[in-house]
């Protein structure tokens, strides 16, 4: 089974940390979220021309999973659960670990992003949108993990926070596949 176990958590720094200036810090997750199909959540922001996955900013007091799981919920308005520690092999998820991080510096903020694989047990739900998300108009669609990679390296941000979001997602998905190809076909079946 593949596993972070065997390889140092993946880190990827984005943007340039500025010796004179004073960041807000936030903590974010980000979830590749898999349907019984093995489709994953794609969300694209028509202000800005990007593309995402399902995450946001850990609430005071939060965990990482119901982070995770809340964040889900209201952009997508589907059900997720968390893996064993072993994996899922039924539909591909190979760790319940932390997948990779990112650190994002931007303008004042230092964002580090922790991605995590969930599986999809509910899609009946509608999103929960914040203002902002909806001025933003987002929407979501179920894609292979490969069409979403393709749709997000070919997007075309109109923003410097679609840029960012861009390297951020497409690193944070390119190490979910490179796990999730790493499972030996015997098991996935």
């Amino acid at each position: 089974m593949a596993s972070r176990e065997n390889k140092a958590s993946e880190h990827k720094i984005i943007g340039i940390r500025q010796p004179n200036r004073n960041y807000v810090d936030r903590y974010a997750v980000r979830v590749v979220a898999l349907n019984d199909l093995g489709q994953i959540a794609l969300i694209h922001a028509k202000e800005g021309s990007y593309f995402k996955l399902p995450g946001g900013g850990i609430d005071a007091n939060e965990d990482h999973q119901t982070a995770a799981a809340r964040e889900v919920q209201e952009e997508i308005g589907a059900i997720v659960s968390f893996v064993p520690a072993d994996g899922d092999v039924t539909i591909n998820i190979p760790t319940a670990g932390c997948i990779a991080t990112t650190e994002e510096f931007r303008n004042d903020l230092h964002q580090i992003s922790y991605c995590y694989f969930a599986k999809v047990v509910n899609t009946t739900g509608k999103p929960n949108l914040t203002e902002d998300e909806i001025v933003d108009g987002l929407s979501h669609e179920w894609v292979t993990v490969e069409k979403a990679l393709d749709i997000m390296s070919a997007a075309e941000p109109t923003s410097e926070l679609g840029c960012y979001i861009q390297e951020r997602d497409t690193y944070l998905l390119s190490e979910a596949k490179e796990l999730m190809e790493a499972i030996p076909k015997n098991e996935a079946n």
